[in-house]
């Protein structure tokens, strides 16, 4: 029979732990299954025919089904007896078809319909029936179906016939009143009956009784037989356990048993049947039973009865030694498992509730959980497994189980017996998501056998009131207690041996219930994350949701497992971690932060990890990373949350790159590699072998067998994780951007971006969910009431991240770090309690900076360290443990003064929290303390060579208590202590070093055998998993105490992908770069460019610039193209990636366009050298190498060809309203502008990228106008800058692309006002302007001439860039370029001159023209020019599109300055800058010709627009020497100055007269401009301003008014007071200067020198008194300028004597503007009269070098008494009415001036001052002529007066005129006296 069997699974690897066993088919030949095969209908699930599976194997293999497929339900008996070929199918009961099971769901119907409710409900559900009338149930039996009495009567016949019936009456008595009753159709409603001899034949332990006994219960139980039992008496559960004493019969016990639900007794019927020496066939029996009856529809077992259940399945698996068996155990175990998990979800909650009560087919373990039951010592020791086992050999795999459930102390949330409480006192519904309060308010009278309290319960002694369980909440609770279960049954440490022998129990036991927990979260996460799912604590009356009931249990699994050295246990517990992190993410969010930084990270990092244990860590995370939420969420829960400690998604990014550019072997081949399942997930290969390590297969797992084989192998999964990241972050963050309105990636990047997400939301690894709603959160709640704000993340995360900062500096340098945090906000204040509270309590602080800040000397550090020490409590803490406490808070300082500050303080706070201590002061525990971390060091430091022993230290110690000694036993307490554990910081303990083995044969025999690395890892391991609890515990402790959980963030927002790219963008370029610079495997170059390529997308799509620009340039560097002989197949492949990212991210590549262009034109260079074509270098001497032919002909493939293309023609679609068109055009020109350069002067220069820019110029000239016009802003000047290469082939080649191009750009209709056809042309005239090749400017007037001929029709605006391209031509050097340049112009002003002016260029035809006058070179072409510019006049005033015939309207202003202005503008710029003199000649005589012939015709307002623009700043230069530039030399400026200004004035003069009624208005602007020219240093210039103003107005005499008098009168006072030259009297002048010699000025050195404006500067004589000091160059030119006003002062005498001696100009001005006149020139003759009197002024003057003789200002003075008086005797005797009534103010001023002169000339000396008095003499003749004038009052009024001074005048020698007028003055004061009479 044996033969007959498959093979052993357990012959198999003991690696392959893949399998999971569930299903049983076809097994043939084995006792037990033969007896397996009997079961009939009573196998409800174990055996069962599908289509899917077939029934048989040929080779007799067994067949393994899914563990979550339709066995799991129900409906699965339905076909059992057909699959039993070897025993007769029962026969169907009557009205029953036999297809059809009796538990299934047809059959169910009938009995429900029978008795009111299936599984024996009452019909009324309010009510319990009365005891006495028992339950009618519809079963076979009672009706005398033959097949119920087989079913039964034939177990019982066997029991009978046994020996063992015959020995022991109890089984012979009761097998007969069950058989009696049975054959007499009774006994369907006396079920215990009926068991009774069925349970004392399995007490028997006779194999034969025991598999009948359980075959028949396993059928009774499929029929739902013992569903007929009402419990009525809730007693105490789990029944007493006769297991652990199995060979005493429980029939000693019958009244106790016969107390206990039948449930119950059922169960442990069964299980009692199980020990270690049950035979295989026994057990295989009672997996069916117990498996028949958990997985009853009508049955339920609850709590520790359904745990003792799968407790004996359990066992059975670990303790059978048949494989079949271990099969068939395992696979019911799963099945168990996921029935207990599965009712939870699926009971109908909208059934009315039942109360346990209500519920006669529960067990009496669950009734026994509504009351308060003190657990005995009985139930504390029932455990998981069934019976203690004989033999002592065998204990060791029972316990763990044991272990397992001695956990019952009390606590509701930790007991089995006391999960759920019904009520005592009333029924009060305290769930607010249950909708079944009405029914449960219908339960008001519960039964009274509940309600009466059973021996052992107490009433609730707090008065809480207990909720009503339903059966929901019961199910609930059972799955909690079996996962529970689970959970500490993988928490069973292995010892050494079991670490290495997979079958060894312990660890079969570890990877079952691993498998199990496993197979729980893969399938069941709804029910776990569910808030519905509610456990009801019986201590305290809370509730707690399922998955805060599991939480310590499933964490402490992980620590203590997820560290496992065992490969296949730290597999199952990353699978664990996995699921968990994806579906309770948001319910242990804190739990997940410790998991990952304590352990998985660590493992990750850690040098001692295996290849293995990192390839699995690596498989889970790929898994997170291709889940785009729940990376999102882990950024914005860890990194953004100051709380967490860690970085998480930034560190996994860091360690994940570093693991993807782990150093290359040499060595190592490419095909050493296996595929990473990454790339290929593989779900793990059932195979039909029973797996005896306890493996189940679940959902989703990877194969890890065929993983962490190499390095290689690793850096491909790191690979893979970073790309599987960047892929997520593309789909999370791209594609809700776009939905969000973002069009503008282009349709091709879409369509990848939509493959990339449907290819991930297609892995395998995501079908968990697949069957809800495929999303991996299908179950998860968004957080309330938190809105996704991304700002606030953000700002969360630069406070982590200033905090960090803060960190790193206080690890660097304390105090800064301390000042920092405080200036930051992350210390309240730099108060000493607040810096000692934040460097107690903050993470990340360097222990050993904290102790040395702390250690410190200043007062402020001691304050803080007070603080420091008295937050710390050492309250109850033995003086030893408080040492250790308080030396955990920081590195102690080596300096011993430091230590003795720490130690001090110290003792004081631990002296005031433990005053009864044998202490008797602190000066105890300070000394102690100092001493105990000497002997610390001296016991642990290996460099102390002779250690204290015990009694050194008690003789150190003596007299240290106040004199006294301390207790020996105390001080060898701590002696002993410190010997045995060194006091060391927790850091060090975990930070395990690998050991160190060393050199030479003795230490390699020692080490043989010994793996070191795993060695290693077991230390370092077990300190983690060791300060993993420690925080979990901490963290079980707080949140106990808050209540509530750490709130989870839900991802909703896109934007959130921007900072994660932000902070780990180096880890990614790391990640990606080295493997693609390292490797040359393909398939792992294409994983990085896919990874270069989605980075790029992010970083375009949020405009990282700085990560843009990294990835970009990394790729293009990676296409090799700039090194053509070291390229591989994998540039190629970089090429094609950069490609494609030009094409799908052109819009926001930005900057990066110039790297991808670049390439494209390095691409074309090699395949014009690979094609043999000499391409030029400016580096010559290279040997260049060329790329292998396979590499060349693929940069000719289609692949390539066409992405280079469609770069460019791809250009079109490009975002013009952003910046990406410009972008590419401006990257584009910088490219090709380097092929330009790289080239040289070469005959062939590189074009390529030019040659693009023609091409895009075509694609994208349709655009609009906006941003054409941006385009060739930029387009344009590129071709300014190639135009005018120094190389002719770039510059021919250039023009003629813009020709081709600017013909095309001119068939484009153009309208009115708008200038793109003159932006467009604008390279040819900076071409003709910059270039000075004479070919190339030949060519751009062919260029021109052609398209003038070509598309004359479509010029508009083009018209003026051309004539501007004329213009420029006219400045040329080469004559031949001018006289084209002239031909043309001439040919289109005499052809097109209508369409210029018609399209606005007249102004430029003006302008052109203008240049062509202005050439000296040239003189013909100069005054061919000139006369082209007067004829244009005549020719303009007729055309019609002017406007200005003289049939028209005269024009407004706008024609006027848009033709006459521009006309007359080019006439003024030839006077200005024409070199020729004689074309300035002809464009002055033009200019003023032109205005006096059409001025008649000009607006006033043009007129203005004349004179402010024309006119006066021809005199421009006198005003500033800025004008002077024009001028090569001063020669020249003397000549145009000599000539043509002087003409201009003249001419300026004569049009003021011509006009003047037009430009009186204007007068102002020429008094002024004759003003300055006046007042020049120059003298001619002067003069002439002098002569021009007195033409002026002498000949415009009669038109001036009062008005303009006024202003002229003001314009003479203005030069009067101008040319005063009052620093005469500067008495700084006058200084000697030290060692410099007095260098005369002459007045007439400027005589005969070139002629140069010098406006000079007017001096008042408030500016006289200075303390300046002048040196000797600034006082010549003082001096001169004084000469100079000197003269102009007499030349002004001069002109107003002139003019009013003039009668016209006498006659005209106004008497008082007269006298205003008459004040200045009386204010002149005044300051030269004293100046003429300071003899010593003039004579210091003179010594210090002002004139060569002794100064005077003689004629000054005399010219102007002579005019003043002349004038004022004039105006005197003027008869007009205005001069008589001025007469008095004449008269004042007339007198005194007369008597002045009078007696300064009496006082003159004829042999010295003959000149003086040859100057006054005419001036005294006047006067006296004058007083002879006077009427005779005034004549005898002034009389007195004058008369003295005449006869002063007889005592001299004089002049006959003088003598003269004397005569006749003498005869008048004749006349006058009477003296004489009057003839």
């Amino acid at each position: 029979m044996e033969a007959a069997r498959p093979c052993s699974p357990a012959t198999d690897s003991p690696d392959d732990n893949s399998s999971v066993v569930l299903h049983v088919e076809g097994i043939t030949g084995a006792p037990a299954r033969e007896e397996f095969e009997t079961a009939g209908p009573s196998a409800p699930v174990q055996v069962e025919s599908s289509p899917v599976n077939a029934s048989l194997e040929s080779d007799g293999a067994t067949k393994l089904v899914n563990p979550t497929s339709e066995v799991l339900t129900e409906e699965s008996p339905r076909n059992a007896h057909d699959q039993f070929k070897s025993s007769p199918p029962p026969i169907p009961p009557k009205g029953v078809s036999d297809q059809v099971h009796p538990s299934s769901p047809a059959m169910r119907t009938p009995f429900a319909e029978t008795v009111g409710g299936g599984g024996g409900r009452s019909e009324t559900p309010g009510v319990n029936p009365p005891l006495s009338t028992p339950h009618k149930r519809s079963l076979t039996i009672s009706r005398g179906h033959t097949v119920s009495v087989v079913l039964i009567s034939s177990a019982l016949e066997i029991i009978l016939a046994s020996k063992e019936a015959k020995r022991s009456v109890a089984i012979h008595d009761s097998a007969r009143a069950a058989l009696d009753m049975i054959r007499a159709g009774q006994g369907g409603d006396r079920p215990r009956e009926i068991f009774e001899p069925l349970r004392l034949a399995c007490e028997t332990r006779s194999e034969k009784l025991m598999i009948a006994s359980l075959d028949c219960i396993s059928k009774l139980i499929s029929y739902s037989f013992f569903a007929a039992e009402s419990s009525n008496l809730p007693l105490p559960s789990p029944p007493p356990s006769p297991a652990l004493h199995p060979r005493r019969s429980i029939s000693a016990s019958q009244n106790s048993s016969s107390q206990i639900s039948l449930v119950d007794l059922v169960v442990h019927t069964i299980t009692s049947c199980h020990s270690e020496t049950t035979p295989e066939a026994v057990s295989l029996q009672v997996v069916k039973a117990l498996l028949a009856l958990v997985l009853s529809p009508t049955i339920y077992v609850h709590h520790s009865s359904l745990l003792k259940a799968v407790r004996t399945v359990y066992n059975v698996f670990l303790l059978s030694t048949d494989p079949v068996n271990q099969m068939v155990a395992q696979g019911g175990l799963t099945q168990m498992v996921h029935h207990i998990f599965t009712r939870c979800g699926t009971s109908n909650l909208d059934d009315v509730a039942e109360t346990l009560s209500l519920r006669p087919s529960v067990s009496s373990d669950a009734l026994s959980t509504s009351m308060h039951v003190t657990p005995s010592s009985e139930s504390r020791r029932s455990s998981i497994i069934s019976s203690q086992p004989e033999s002592g050999n065998s204990s060791e795999p029972l316990q763990p189980l044991s272990e397992a459930t001695q956990e019952r102390d009390g606590d509701a949330f930790h007991s089995s017996n006391q999960a759920t409480t019904l009520p005592q006192e009333g029924l009060v519904n305290t769930i607010s998501h249950n909708e079944l309060q009405p029914a449960i308010e219908t339960l008001g009278t519960a039964s009274p056998h509940v309600e009466q309290p059973t021996l052992g319960s107490t009433p609730s002694a707090n008065g809480h009131l207990h909720k009503v369980l339903t059966t929901h909440d019961m199910f609930v609770k059972d799955a909690f207690l079996v996962f529970r279960s689970l959970c500490k049954l993988t928490m069973k440490p292995l010892n050494s041996e079991s670490e290495h022998d997979l079958k060894s129990h312990a660890m079969r036991s570890k990877l079952l219930s691993l498998h199990l927990v496993l197979t729980v979260l893969n399938s069941h996460m709804q029910l776990i994350v569910d808030p519905t799912a509610i456990i009801y604590s019986t201590s305290s009356h809370e509730a707690m949701t399922f998955v805060q009931a599991i939480n310590q249990h499933l964490c402490l699994c992980l620590s203590r497992n997820a560290v496992s050295p065992v490969p296949q246990v730290f597999e199952v517990s990353v699978e664990i971690f996995w699921r968990v992190l994806s579906g309770m993410r948001t319910k242990l969010k804190k739990e997940i932060e410790v998991l990952l930084h304590e352990i998985f990270i660590p493992i990750m990092e850690m040098r001692t990890s295996t290849l293995k244990q990192k390839a699995v860590i690596l498989v889970m995370l790929s898994k997170l990373c291709q889940d785009p939420q729940a990376l999102v969420e882990l950024y914005l829960n860890y990194d953004c949350d100051s709380e967490a400690v860690d970085n998480i998604y930034e560190r996994l990014m860091t360690v994940t790159s570093k693991i993807a550019t782990l150093p290359y072997a040499t060595s190592q081949s490419k095909g050493n590699d296996p595929t990473s399942p990454v790339v290929t997930p593989q779900t793990r290969v059932q195979s039909s072998a029973v797996h005896a390590s306890g493996a189940i297969p679940v959902q989703g797992m990877v194969d890890t067998s065929v993983i962490g084989l190499s390095e290689g192998q690793l850096r491909r999964q790191g690979l893979e994780c970073l790309v599987s990241v960047l892929r997520s972050l593309v789909a999370w963050g791209t594609s809700v951007g776009k939905a969000s309105g973002d069009s503008s990636i282009l349709e091709t990047a879409r369509v990848q971006a939509g493959d990339e997400h449907e290819a991930m939301s297609s892995d395998p690894s995501l079908d968990r969910a697949a069957g809800t709603s495929g999303n991996l959160e299908s179950f998860r709640q968004p957080t309330p009431d938190t809105a996704d704000d991304p700002t606030r993340f953000e700002n969360a995360k630069q406070k982590k991240t200033a905090l960090l900062e803060g960190i790193r500096k206080f690890n660097f340098k304390p105090k800064h770090g301390i000042q920092y945090l405080v200036g930051a906000g992350f210390i309240a204040s730099s108060s000493p309690s607040d810096i000692a509270r934040f460097l107690l309590t903050a993470d990340g602080l360097s222990k050993a900076m904290i102790g040395e800040y702390l250690g410190e000397a200043d007062e402020t550090n001691v304050a803080v360290m007070h603080a420091f020490v008295d937050l710390l409590d050492f309250r109850n803490l033995d003086f030893l443990a408080a040492l250790r406490l308080f030396l955990q808070a920081f590195r102690l300082p080596g300096e011993s003064q430091k230590i003795d500050r720490f130690m001090l303080k110290f003792a004081e706070r631990y002296i005031a929290g433990n005053p009864h201590t044998p202490f008797k002061n602190a000066d105890t525990a300070y000394v102690l303390a100092y001493s105990t971390i000497m002997l610390n060091t001296d016991a642990h430091n290996p460099q102390v060579k002779h250690r204290m022993t015990n009694s050194d230290f008690i003789r150190n110690n003596r007299g240290i208590n106040d004199g006294e000694d301390l207790p020996e036993a105390f001080l060898s307490s701590i002696f002993d202590e410190i010997q045995n554990n060194e006091i060391r910081m927790k850091d060090e303990v975990d930070s395990v070093h690998l050991p160190v083995t060393g050199a030479g044969i003795a230490n390699v025999l020692a080490n043989v055998g010994r793996d070191l690395q795993k060695e290693a890892y077991i230390l370092q391991s077990s300190g983690m998993a060791n300060k993993t609890e420690a925080l979990f515990r901490t963290l079980m402790r707080s949140q106990r105490r808050s209540r509530a959980a750490e709130q989870f963030f839900s991802a909703s927002h896109f934007v959130h992908v921007r900072p994660m790219f932000e902070v780990a963008w180096i880890s990614f370029l790391a990640g990606l770069s080295g493997p693609l610079q390292n490797t040359d495997d393909l398939e792992v170059v294409d994983l990085c460019l896919d990874g270069f390529k989605n980075a790029i997308r992010i970083a375009c799509f949020f405009d990282l610039e700085l990560q843009r620009n990294a990835f970009v340039t990394t790729l293009a560097k990676f296409t090799f193209l700039n090194n053509l002989g070291e390229m591989k197949a994998k540039n190629m492949e970089a090429i094609k990636a950069l490609l494609d990212v030009a094409v799908s991210e052109g819009n926001n590549l930005k900057g990066s366009w110039r790297d991808v262009l670049s390439c494209v034109s390095q691409l074309e260079r090699m395949q014009l050298i690979t094609s043999g074509v000499e391409v030029s270098d400016i580096k010559k001497g290279r040997t260049r190498k060329l790329p292998a032919e396979e590499l060349a002909n693929e940069s000719r493939s289609t692949h390539i060809t066409v992405a280079a293309d469609m770069v460019f023609s791809f250009s079109q679609y490009l975002s013009g309203a952003g910046t990406a068109i410009v972008d590419f055009v401006r990257s584009l020109c910088d490219v090709s502008w380097e092929e330009i350069q790289s080239s040289g002067l070469s005959q062939h220069p590189r074009l390529f990228s030019l040659q693009k820019l023609v091409e895009i110029s075509y694609y994208n000239m349709n655009r609009i106008r906006l941003e054409w016009s941006n385009l060739w802003d930029i387009l344009g000047e590129h071709f300014n800058q190639v135009c005018c290469h120094s190389n002719p082939h770039v510059g021919f080649f250039a023009l003629d692309s813009l020709r081709q191009l600017s013909m095309r750009f001119l068939e484009k209709e153009e309208l009115p006002h708008f200038k793109f056809q003159k932006d467009f042309l604008k390279p040819f005239e900076h071409t003709m302007v910059h270039n000075p090749n004479p070919d190339i400017r030949d060519m751009v007037l062919q260029c021109l001439q052609q398209m003038i001929q070509a598309r004359v029709q479509n010029m508009r605006s083009g018209w003026r860039t051309m004539l501007g391209v004329f213009a420029a031509a006219s400045k040329v050097l080469t004559e031949r370029i001018a006289n084209s340049a002239f031909e043309i112009i001439t040919k289109v002003n005499k052809d097109h001159f209508t369409a210029i002016v018609r399209h606005g260029a007249f102004a430029d035809l003006t302008v052109c023209i203008t240049e062509f006058c202005k050439v000296s070179k040239y003189q013909k072409l100069s005054l061919l020019a000139i006369a082209m510019l007067r004829g244009v006049i005549p020719v303009m005033l007729t055309c019609p599109e002017r406007g200005l015939g003289p049939e028209s309207q005269p024009a407004g202003e706008d024609g006027m300055i848009r033709f006459w202005f521009p006309v007359l503008f080019g006439f003024y710029d030839i006077i200005m800058n024409g070199e020729d003199l004689e074309v300035r000649r002809l464009a002055l005589d033009s200019l003023f010709t032109t205005l006096k012939t059409h001025g008649t015709s000009f607006p006033v307002e043009f007129w203005d627009t004349i004179c402010r623009e024309l006119l006066f700043p021809i005199f421009a230069v006198l005003k500033s020497s800025r004008d002077l530039s024009r001028f090569n030399t001063q020669e020249d400026m003397s000549v145009w100055l000599s000539t043509t200004m002087i003409q201009a004035l003249r001419d300026l003069v004569d049009l003021y007269t011509f006009y003047y009624d037009m430009l009186e208005r204007f007068l102002d602007g020429l008094l002024d401009l004759l003003c300055v020219c006046i007042c020049q240093e120059n003298d001619t210039l002067a003069r002439i301003g002098t002569s021009c103003l007195q033409q002026f107005l002498e000949n415009n005499v009669q038109k001036l008014d009062a008005t303009r008098w006024e202003r002229v009168v003001s314009t003479f006072v203005k030069l009067f007071r101008t040319t005063t030259p009052h620093q005469l009297f500067d008495e700084s002048l006058r200084i000697e200067i030290d060692g410099s010699t007095p260098e005369v000025t002459d007045a007439n050195e400027s005589q005969g020198q070139t002629i140069l404006p010098a406006p000079l500067t007017p001096t008042t004589s408030e500016q006289e008194s200075g303390e300046t000091k002048f040196s000797a160059t600034d006082r010549r030119k003082i001096f001169k300028q004084i000469i100079v006003k000197c003269v102009l002062q007499l030349l002004l005498i001069e002109m107003t004597n002139d003019l009013l001696r003039n009668d016209a100009v006498y006659a005209t001005i106004p008497p008082d503007q007269l006298l205003r006149l008459m004040g200045v020139l009386d204010h002149s003759y005044q300051f030269a009269r004293m100046f003429n009197d300071d003899k010593e002024l003039r004579t210091s003057l003179w010594k210090v070098g002002f004139m060569k003789h002794l100064p005077n200002l003689l004629k000054q003075e005399s010219s102007s008494a002579a005019t003043l008086v002349h004038v004022l005797l004039r105006m005197y005797f003027d008869e007009r009415s205005e001069h008589q009534s001025a007469r008095p103010q004449i008269a004042e001023r007339l007198l005194p001036l007369a008597l002045n002169v009078l007696s300064d000339y009496v006082k003159l000396r004829a042999d010295t001052q003959a000149k003086n008095i040859a100057a006054w003499t005419p001036v005294v003749t006047e006067i006296m002529d004058g007083f002879c004038r006077f009427d005779n009052r005034a004549f005898a009024k002034y009389l007195p007066v004058v008369y003295p001074l005449c006869t002063s005048l007889l005592a001299r020698d004089i002049a006959p005129e003088v003598r003269l007028g004397l005569k006749r003055y003498f005869e008048r004061v004749g006349y006058t006296q009477g003296i004489m009479e009057v003839q």
